[in-house]
């Protein structure tokens, strides 16, 4: 017999985890620790020069620190070195221009989390069908929700193990994220059709076939008075309202400089688990749909968005204030929503996985170019929803977002011929010729 001939591949499982109060308050200080230490790493980096910046001067900070603070002390050693390696690779990706230089973690919006970085300190074991056991170091054993088979015990080996853990507190409590490490042996490549797909905001994912995905949910309340959170049903609508008005009634008590209430901060934290809430919901939609389309197409063919400019404000300053700062406002929410991003990072990879692959090409005209004569006809684009082609030899009517969608496959079935110059290579022309001569 043969070895396996495969490919490794790396994978995060998420777990809830069943802590007691005791226990909770425990990670809870090991996340402020951790968030702490970070914070300190930051000051000492910033106050040494240039040339006395190293990694062990940071390594020899950090483990006297834990030996002269009580409560830095309290995080494990593996898990304060997680944080020295995590921010000085924070500096790398920052040199490499691969994402902004590391900044302070405040408080109130820094996600609590501590690593747990040696698979072998876990010593998993399941001891129910649904539950199983964790061991967290300087907390003890904590069991969590089984959901899934993980390579414990007899079934893990070097190739399929678990290479550690990190913990994640949310609004609905502590979780465990398991970083899986499994050998699988490589796709037949996928001999499923080609698929162009748009993300929109009335429909979330129109495609070239007609094969829409929607998840069935509104934007607004019946009388449109919040439009907060298309994910949670009209009663939970109308109960983050309530909370937020509570929330705000009771801040108004607040004085300059004072610490919120224990009232406040509870109101805070039911708000906090009713949006964790539409966020489990979103992402268990977005995993089923991406998995389907996946499995069905061999190819498919998205925008190369960039979503972080699409949602800016539009307030502009005070010289120059922008227009409909409340409708772009709505619109901004909305696409956030959505979480398009999140959505081609699914199917990049369950499309590699599936033999399949993904291609973006660029995003001009996809939405205002008509998907059946190829001309960009002025007003064409009548509302969100609707494409109605105003050239009179073609009359052409349709969802907006599916013609956006053919439109994307077809750029890809004809290699970018047709993307203007801005999109591709810079077409040169003769010093003094004008741009129709040229063309």
């Amino acid at each position: 017999m043969g070895e396996l001939v495969g490919e490794k591949r790396q994978f995060g499982h998420r777990a809830r985890l069943a802590v007691t109060p005791a226990q909770a308050r425990l990670i809870d200080d090991q996340a402020h620790a951790a968030r702490a230490m970070w914070n300190q790493l930051h000051d000492l980096w910033q106050m040494t020069p240039r040339c006395q910046r190293s990694l062990t001067r940071l390594d020899q900070t950090v483990r006297q620190a834990r030996k002269e603070i009580d409560w830095l002390g309290v995080l494990p050693a593996q898990a304060a070195q997680a944080v020295l390696k995590t921010y000085v690779q924070a500096w790398r990706n920052c040199w490499d221009r691969r994402a902004d230089a590391p900044n302070f973690k405040a408080r109130v919006r820094t996600v609590m989390s501590v690593d747990i970085p040696q698979g072998r300190d876990l010593q998993i074991k399941r001891v129910h069908r649904r539950w199983g056991m964790v061991n967290i170091p300087k907390v003890g054993r904590v069991r969590f929700r089984w959901t899934r088979d993980l390579p414990v015990g007899k079934l893990a080996n070097r190739e399929n193990r678990i290479t550690g853990a990190r913990l994640v507190k949310d609004g609905l409590g502590w979780h465990i994220a398991f970083r899986v490490q499994t050998l699988e042996a490589k796709p037949e490549p996928h001999t499923g059709p080609e698929i162009g797909i748009d993300a929109g905001v009335n429909l979330p994912l129109a495609l070239s076939d007609g094969n829409h995905q929607d998840h069935g949910r509104g934007a607004r309340l019946p009388d449109g008075a919040a439009d907060r959170d298309k994910w949670l049903n009209p009663q939970e609508k109308a109960k983050l309202l309530r909370l937020e008005q509570r929330a705000a009634h009771r801040k108004s008590f607040r004085k300059p400089k004072e610490r919120s209430s224990n009232r406040l901060n509870l109101t805070y934290d039911q708000i906090k688990q009713l949006r964790a809430k539409a966020t489990r919901r979103a992402v268990d939609w977005q995993h089923k749909t991406t998995t389907g389309i996946a499995q069905q197409y061999g190819t498919v063919v998205v925008e190369a968005l960039t979503v972080t400019s699409m949602v800016k404000s539009a307030k502009g300053t005070i010289e120059e204030p922008g227009t409909n700062v409340a409708q772009k406002s709505g619109l901004n929410r909305s696409i956030s929503q959505e979480a398009w991003g999140r959505t081609v990072t699914m199917l990049t990879y369950k499309a590699a996985r599936c033999g399949g692959s993904l291609v973006r090409v660029p995003a001009p005209n996809t939405s205002l170019r008509c998907s059946a004569c190829g001309f960009l006809t002025p007003g064409s684009r009548e509302g969100q929803a609707t494409f109605v082609c105003k050239n009179p030899d073609c009359g052409w009517c349709g969802n907006a977002d599916w013609n956006a969608a053919r439109n994307i496959l077809h750029l890809y079935r004809i290699g970018l011929v047709a993307i203007p110059a801005a999109g591709r290579a810079v077409v040169r022309r003769t010093r003094g010729a004008k741009p129709a001569t040229a063309r």
